[in-house]
């Protein structure tokens, strides 16, 4: 199955990003990238089913490419495939300060789930989830 989101990896756990064309999936790529996260796939993401995981992968034509919006494409180094262990979508919003976990179910594999917008401290909460985890709000 192919979806429109963009994936990193970071210390072995994906992240897929969804959202629609301009909502900064490919700029919180690139600023996850900038503190260690390695990119899987932009634009486009591959996932299978591997047991009871998810795994996501780069279509081939798009390999180690990302798009930097009013740059060009980028060159980076391609990692993959990994297990995805969460999952953000950039076009739904939470209201709540401190909300309750939820979760997006990928090939009947139910995986966390943070909303967005792109906030600009968004890269380095989700670093910090994948490294350090969540604490889950009753």
């Amino acid at each position: 199955m192919q979806v429109h989101g963009t994936t990193v990896a970071l210390e072995g756990k994906g992240l897929l990003i969804l959202g629609p064309s301009g909502s900064g999936k490919s700029t919180l790529a690139l600023q996850l990238m900038a503190v260690g996260a390695q990119l899987v796939a932009d634009d486009r993401t591959d996932l299978s089913k591997a047991g009871d995981v998810v795994v996501a992968n780069c279509p081939e034509p798009i390999l180690g490419q990302i798009e930097a919006r009013g740059l060009g494409i980028l060159l980076a180094a391609p990692y993959g495939p990994v297990e995805l262990a969460a999952v953000v979508d950039l076009e739904r919003e939470s209201v709540d300060r401190l909300p309750r976990s939820q979760f997006h179910e990928v090939l009947g594999v139910a995986l966390p789930l943070v909303l967005g917008p792109y906030r600009p401290h968004l890269y380095a909460a989700l670093r910090q989830f994948l490294v350090g985890g969540l604490i889950t709000q009753r």
